[in-house]
């Protein structure tokens, strides 16, 4: 039994150099290095499709509306350069004053560059959706970009549009007060038959919303998180002065701008009335016809030609003064504002 030899040791015990297999967490970082230029690879053409889409919007309706621009063009330039120059200019305040309205409305601090950019680039995002809901899509994503949280950029896009229609309000009863064409504007007011339904529908909606945000507590949450933040940053942008001449100075100055604009345009085409009426005129018809959800303002066109007849201009002339405004004032800053929004983008910074 002694003499036995002794065993030898398997062949997979041997003594030497062994390969460790590799780690499953040594492979993990070379998985993740090669899904990430994937998904890369995969979200490309969505981007793409984003920053061409402004610009392709803007070529489609500028081929769909071709009568429209070739009249409205023709007009301009037959038209007085000095005075379409000044309207040129008063459209540039426009965004000026929707920048200053929208700090205002917020209390952190934003970049005014890109703020200013921002706003051009929502003029060109008005033209695809109703009710300025492009401008306010494209400032939501500006402020989410900025990080500000999700319902107070929601709530000082309320306080925005609050304050731009309660300004407006005001400069149209001032101007209802000092000027003798406002009697006219009687003949523009809707048959109380007409008045009658619409008030109803609109009872009808805030029930229905009242009954909602009652019943519904998924719904309420939100809404009451909502309504909290905007109470909070209400005091807050109203006990600072420059927050409050930004937003309220910013709210009265976009509809004065605009009406300068419009006057500036019948003034180039010999429109005949005085700048208080076509004021009125423009203050008048954007409140009679802002509610109507119409892409690019056209319900508020036709209120404007039919509003400056009533003044007394003729239909030729009326009409052509708003093709020319609507050109000056969306037309021509449409394809920059696209080019605007795609490199905003493309940039991330919406």
């Amino acid at each position: 039994m002694s003499s036995l030899p002794p065993r030898s040791l398997p062949p997979a015990a041997a003594p030497g150099p062994a390969v460790p297999a590799p780690p499953v967490t040594a492979m993990s970082p070379g998985t993740t290095a090669t899904a990430r230029p994937a998904s890369r690879m995969s979200a490309r053409p969505v981007r793409l499709a984003l920053c061409l889409a402004p610009l392709l919007l803007a070529a489609g309706w500028a081929v769909a509306n071709r009568p429209v621009v070739y009249e409205g063009v023709r007009r301009l330039v037959a038209a007085d350069p000095g005075w379409l120059l000044a309207g040129a200019g008063l459209t540039c305040l426009t965004w000026v004053a929707a920048s200053c309205a929208r700090q205002g409305a917020l209390p952190d601090r934003l970049p005014p560059g890109l703020l200013l950019a921002s706003q051009f680039a929502a003029g060109a995002a008005n033209h695809a959706l109703p009710a300025g809901l492009g401008a306010h899509a494209v400032t939501l994503r500006f402020l989410r970009g900025r990080g500000v949280p999700l319902e107070r950029a929601t709530a000082s896009i309320g306080l925005y549009s609050l304050a731009r229609s309660t300004a407006k309000t005001l400069v149209l009863l001032v101007f209802l007060v000092a000027s003798p064409a406002s009697r006219r504007l009687g003949d523009l007011v809707p048959d109380g038959r007409l008045l009658v339904p619409l008030a109803a529908v609109a009872g009808g909606a805030a029930a229905v919303a009242g009954v909602l945000l009652t019943v519904v507590r998924p719904l309420r949450r939100p809404v009451t998180g909502l309504l909290r933040s905007a109470l909070a940053d209400v005091r807050v942008v109203h006990s600072r002065p420059c927050r409050v001449l930004a937003l309220w100075g910013g709210a009265v100055a976009m509809p004065l701008v605009q009406a300068g604009t419009l006057a500036c345009v019948g003034a180039s085409l010999g429109l005949g009335l005085p700048w208080e009426q076509v004021v009125l005129a423009h203050l008048a018809a954007g409140t009679a016809a802002g509610a109507v959800p119409a892409p690019g303002g056209l319900a508020v066109d036709a209120a404007l030609v039919w509003t400056l007849v009533t003044f007394g201009a003729g239909p030729a002339v009326a009409t052509a003064t708003v093709i020319g405004y609507r050109v000056l004032s969306d037309w021509v800053p449409l394809l920059p504002g696209a080019v605007v929004l795609s490199v905003l983008i493309r940039a991330k910074v919406l």
